[in-house]
């Protein structure tokens, strides 16, 4: 597999993160899945093949926790150049652009269990180093990681610090002679623990001189450490039985006086949260693009049995309500795509724009991917629930077979669940989504403000809706009920915003209204822009299909807070304006999604 550049077009933009509230996109800027170069998609196939031949027909064995045939297919993806996604050529890797990286984790998804161990290696435990660590650690791991001889693991969650992860409780303490750091603690649901070469763990270096013990608690530092498995003092605990995921590894470590050489403290000491967060942006939007993958997988099995099934006569197929649950699949699916790749799109735009004595920077690197935190953390919540509402849908289509463990359709109902938990709960993502735009009203590095006061001025007056489609467009509906879409989105965080000021963030649940709406109309925008760019009229379909859930989520979410915020009078006058910005003729979206599953029907699966 040769090195890929970054397939990004000069047209492709990299806006400022977060501005598509407040900014309109032209379709040529942004990047789909139609825009894949030929060595994307000679990957992608790749990918897909080896999921299908290699890992799928080992299913069993990795669902049975038999370690040796995952790590035996791990360095089989390493052979391949699967595994060395992200490492830099000078280290045996390929330096592949981001979205060829997406492309592996959807490609490589089609068994819950493996996508889980390959993504928690090549993601969250190799690129700390990738990004941190010295030259001397880069040389020492990475050409080991990048082929599968050595497999990572990442140690930051602890039983009492899961989402608060600063709060961690793993002390390291300098030992006498300055050349081990010590560490006691325990971290707690470890992916791959249980046969990981090398862990990135997380702990608080303490200052032993300090008699306060107060104080030595506040000047700890969050910092991280490279442990191989066998470094004395570290022990991997026992496998955890879990709901789903069933054959992927996990388990504690306890540290018990673990010994660690100086030169392993990774990146500097105090800084370890840098780490922490910034790679779970990454881990954010290959999750995304992992949940389209299984969605598509579990869509040609519903699809499958749909058509064989008989029932009254006739094969299943043939039912509006299953295929209201086919079309409901495939909608979410292009949307998921869209979504996926528009934003992966924009920062290897941005990464392409970096000049060229700072390609090597991981600091600016970081500094431009985390720009697409509030994308990152959208793409995650959302494709997670995409694919739990697709997943459930299937579990119907099987009915009774659904419920029984050798059709496909229970093991992957069982192990979407986790999707939502995985790279911060959907809760943190939701509140990250929100105060991570708010942050940057507030210090002026995006223009959300002045929106905001522009539409709390214009709402007064009837918005201007134009759903005349014989103008040529066959989506003017649903470019419409984006632009108001965007204006309820302001409204709503402008009438949040003058009831709790600079409280908000402690409004959790107002907070995640505000987000829902910025999710949906992310993924209705994504999508409209997709299927303009492309003039495809699967992609036409699946987005004024989608549209009409995006709406509905959007009024729900607008309605709790503006019943939150408001009363008396002016609850009336702002639900008032809330209802003409969501005045509209509804497309229909019986026959439309009737045309959508046939498509899908007659394709066998997902049929983009």
């Amino acid at each position: 597999m040769a090195t890929v550049s970054h397939p990004t077009s000069a047209s492709v933009q990299a806006p400022a993160g977060g501005s598509f509230l407040i900014e309109d996109r032209l379709p040529a800027e942004i990047f789909t899945p139609e825009d894949f170069s030929d060595e994307q998609r000679q990957i992608a196939e790749t990918a897909a093949q080896f999921a299908v031949n290699e890992v799928l027909a080992a299913a069993e064995e990795i669902e049975a926790k038999n370690f040796d045939v995952t790590r035996a297919l791990l360095k089989k993806a390493g052979d391949l150049g699967l595994m060395a996604v992200d490492v830099p050529e000078e280290y045996g890797g390929l330096a592949m652009d981001k979205v060829t990286s997406a492309i592996i984790a959807d490609r490589m998804s089609m068994l819950a269990s493996f996508s889980v161990a390959f993504s928690a290696h090549v993601g969250i435990g190799t690129l700390p180093i990738v990004w941190y660590g010295t030259d001397a650690q880069r040389e020492k791991y990475l050409p080991k990681l990048a082929t599968g001889e050595w497999i990572a693991a990442y140690a930051l969650s602890e039983a009492s610090s899961g989402s608060d992860a600063m709060n961690i409780r793993t002390r390291a303490v300098l030992s006498e002679d300055g050349r081990h750091y010590i560490l006691n603690g325990e971290k707690m649901w470890i992916t791959n623990a249980g046969f990981a070469d090398l862990f990135t763990v997380f702990a608080k270096i303490a200052d032993t001189t300090d008699p306060d013990p107060q104080a030595r608690e506040r000047s700890a530092k969050f910092s991280a450490f490279l442990i191989e498995r066998n470094t004395p003092g570290l022990t991997v605990g026992a496998e955890e039985h879990k709901l789903g995921i069933r054959g992927s590894s996990t388990c504690p470590l306890v540290l018990s006086d673990c010994k660690v050489p100086v030169e392993n403290l990774l990146g500097e000491a105090g800084k370890g949260h840098h780490i922490a967060f910034n790679i779970l942006n990454i881990g954010r939007f290959k999750l995304g693009a992992a949940c389209v993958g299984g969605a598509r997988t579990s869509l040609a099995h519903g699809i499958k049995y749909a058509k064989e099934r008989k029932a009254f006569g006739k094969s299943i197929a043939d039912f509006g309500l299953i295929q209201q649950k086919i079309a409901d699949c495939t909608a979410r699916i292009f949307v998921g795509e869209s979504m996926a790749y528009r934003t992966v799109g924009m920062i290897d735009a941005a990464l392409a724009a970096i000049p060229e004595d700072q390609k090597r920077n991981s600091r600016e690197i970081q500094k431009r991917i985390e720009e697409y935190a509030v994308e990152c953390s959208i793409l995650k919540v959302w494709g997670s629930e995409m694919l739990d509402a697709v997943v459930d849908h299937v579990v119907q289509i099987y009915a009774g077979y659904g419920y029984v463990e050798e059709y496909p359709a229970e093991r992957a109902y069982r192990d979407s669940r986790i999707n939502r938990i995985f790279e911060g709960t959907n809760e943190i993502n939701r509140l990250i989504i929100t105060g991570f735009l708010m942050k940057r009203a507030m210090t002026g590095q995006l223009a959300l403000l002045p929106a905001i006061k522009q539409i709390m001025d214009e709402v007064m007056s009837p918005p201007a809706l134009n759903f005349d489609e014989s103008a040529g467009d066959a989506l003017a509906r649903e470019a419409a009920l984006l632009a108001n879409a965007k204006k309820i989105a302001l409204f709503c965080a402008g009438s949040a915003s003058q009831k709790y000021m600079n409280t908000l963030a402690d409004q959790q649940e107002i907070m995640a209204d505000l987000a829902d709406m910025l999710i949906e109309v992310y993924a209705l925008e994504s999508a409209l822009l997709r299927a303009r760019k492309n003039s495809s009229p699967l992609g036409t379909l699946c987005t004024r299909y989608y549209a009409a859930h995006a709406i509905q989520t959007i009024e729900a979410a607008a309605r709790r807070l503006i019943a939150a915020v408001s009363e008396g009078d002016l609850l009336r006058t702002q639900l008032a304006i809330l209802r003409r910005l969501l005045k509209h003729e509804p497309a229909n979206a019986v026959e439309t999604g009737r045309t959508l599953s046939r498509y899908a029907i007659e394709a066998g699966r997902y049929p983009l």
